[in-house]
């Protein structure tokens, strides 16, 4: 249910905002007063396209913003879950912000989503029905939508089950054919990859590896030089008479004898003795290294080769060891999910043979129930039409089967209503036969009908009881008033009757204020009900009978409202 709209800057409205009650809420006023332009604001909120003509002159944006009881239908938590959006099991926020620079900024409680999301978030809270709805009406291609939606809980399961299995199955045919079109091209692709596969994990490539093995081979290829290095260095420190480590050693000893005489020399006998001490060291490691070299020429090629075989891999697969183990994730992950195999294309087409066989057994079995939903929406909608004044109303639900049987996403069916309103004449499409005011009558029954199966939140009619007068008018705002028993309905009217069986009413005007034009609107009390409801039944001079009559018809809405309960 809507509970409240705020509007800024939005046509003609500079700031309004409204609060809505349950049940039936009429909107009447002027031709041209804006009572269109607050439903189509609430179209926008509900994911409708938006422009930056409707932004006031003189603004930079407009805003709306409707506060919306959390929806209860079916899916709705999903949708919810789907879009990262968190409940507080009470209300729902939507708002929408459009600049004149062309941003279009969409939140769904404090959540920025695209437009089509807030299109699919708003399907679940306003059904507006208007001169669109009509349109809808004269598609044919729609007609089979309304019946479907007329079909109970098992229906709709089955109906799901085979959306879900068509498109299981129109999968499997794309890649049938994507195969068959480019089956050449396509196995070798996966011959490359199976090679390239192979050839990187024949090679046992470890991160790191290139880098041990480069300072490998530079040990390797200067070994030489390093035995010379090592051997002189060993000779000179540790060798002969006089060795330079035996130098050292004596000068420490000298040192030594007159460090406790002066402080200076002192610290000259510390770093003398710690000098002593690391060649010491050295010496020790030198030789130890020396034990320990060793030329090993055939280790010299081993990492030769494996250092060339490196560089042949990053030439193909990447830059390092490490792009190229991220390649070979990547082909092995391509071939995992990769659907041919030897014979596999084969076994494919006949698994989508297959399908297509199950499938059509599935589109045969939603035929035969929507023959079945089909003679009971006829039937519930001539009783309808019936109490709109229709009583010679001949209504069909007509079959006809796609060119050369092929099986679409809904099925087998092409479905279209045809109707006559004149006894004797024949029944001619919907699209070619019914008048204004009857598509109307038929677009109510409809609602009628569907409104407590939908759950939709909110139905607003704009304008649907155009083209009708009298008791179709009466009949008309009945209809409204039963539908309101179920959601709640905001009406746009100009008619009388169905204002008068409004359980609140709001009347917007038109008008000037400091030289520039805006809409305001008021909730009316009783006394102003009967006032503005004369007023549209008299137009601008409202007579003491006028009045009465206003005052009849409230007092008559009473006793219809209360027969509905």
């Amino acid at each position: 249910m809507l509970q409240e709209i705020s509007i800024t800057n939005f046509a003609i409205i500079p700031e309004l905002r409204l609060s809505f009650h349950e049940g039936m809420t009429a909107l009447t006023g002027e031709t041209g007063a804006g009572k269109s332009i607050i439903i189509d604001a609430l179209g926008l909120l509900a994911g409708g396209r938006g422009s930056s003509d409707y932004i006031r002159q003189g603004a930079e944006k407009c805003i709306l913003e409707g506060l919306f009881e959390w929806p209860q239908q079916e899916g709705f938590e999903e949708l919810m879950e789907e879009l990262g959006i968190e409940s507080d099991e009470e209300n729902l926020i939507v708002r929408r912000d459009m600049s004149l620079a062309g941003k279009n900024i969409c939140r769904v409680n404090g959540h920025i989503v695209t437009l089509a999301n807030l299109r699919r978030v708003g399907s679940y809270l306003v059904d507006i029905q208007g001169q669109n709805e009509h349109q809808e009406l004269l598609q044919p291609e729609s007609h089979l939508f309304l019946l479907d939606r007329f079909g109970d809980q098992e229906f709709q399961k089955k109906k799901r089950a085979y959306e879900k299995a068509y498109e299981e199955y129109r999968e499997l045919e794309r890649k049938v054919r994507k195969i068959q079109q480019n089956e050449k091209s396509y196995v070798q692709r996966i011959d490359m990859l199976h090679f390239q596969q192979e050839e990187i994990a024949a090679a046992q490539l470890q991160p790191g590896e290139e880098e041990k093995l480069s300072e490998e081979r530079e040990k390797l290829s200067n070994y030489q030089k390093i035995v010379d290095g090592l051997a002189i260095s060993y000779s000179i420190l540790n060798e002969g008479e006089q060795s330079s480590l035996d130098g050292v050693g004596l000068a420490v000893s000298e040192i030594q004898s007159i460090a406790h005489l002066d402080t200076e020399y002192e610290s000259i006998f510390d770093n003398i003795q710690s000098a002593y001490y690391l060649l010491q060291d050295a010496v020790g490691e030198m030789s130890r290294q020396i034990d320990l070299l060793e030329l090993d020429e055939n280790r010299l090629e081993e990492v030769n080769q494996r250092l060339e075989l490196i560089r042949q891999l990053k030439r193909k697969y990447g830059e390092s060891i490490e792009s190229i183990l991220a390649y070979y994730e990547e082909i092995t992950e391509e071939l995992n999910s990769s659907d041919f195999t030897e014979g596999q294309l084969e076994k494919m087409e006949n698994e989508r043979i297959q399908k297509e066989q199950a499938l059509y057994q599935q589109a045969q079995e939603l035929h035969e129930e929507r023959k079945k939903i089909a003679a009971e929406l006829q039937t519930s909608i001539l009783q309808e039409l019936k109490s709109l004044y229709m009583e010679n109303t001949e209504f069909e639900v007509r079959f006809s089967r796609y060119p050369n049987g092929r099986i679409e996403r809904h099925g087998l069916d092409h479905v279209e209503f045809y109707i006559t309103t004149n006894p004797g004449e024949p029944l001619k499409p919907l699209v070619k036969v019914a008048s204004g005011g009857e598509l109307s009558r038929v677009l109510l029954a409809l609602k009628t009908i569907f409104t407590s199966e939908q759950g939709v939140t909110s139905i607003i009619f704009d304008e649907v009881d155009t083209g009708v007068s009298g008791r179709v008018a009466q009949a008309i705002a009945d209809k409204i008033l039963k539908i309101s028993k179920c959601s709640q309905v905001l009406c746009i009217t100009h008619l009388p009757q169905v204002a008068a069986v409004a359980d609140y009413q709001y009347y917007i005007v038109k008008k000037v204020v400091g030289g520039r034009t805006q809409t305001s609107v008021s909730e009316l009390e009783p006394s102003q009900r009967e006032n503005e409801i004369a007023r549209m039944l008299a137009g601008s001079e409202i007579t003491q009978l006028t009045m009465e009559h206003a005052k009849e018809l409230l007092r008559l809405a009473k006793k219809t409202d209360s027969k509905v309960k």
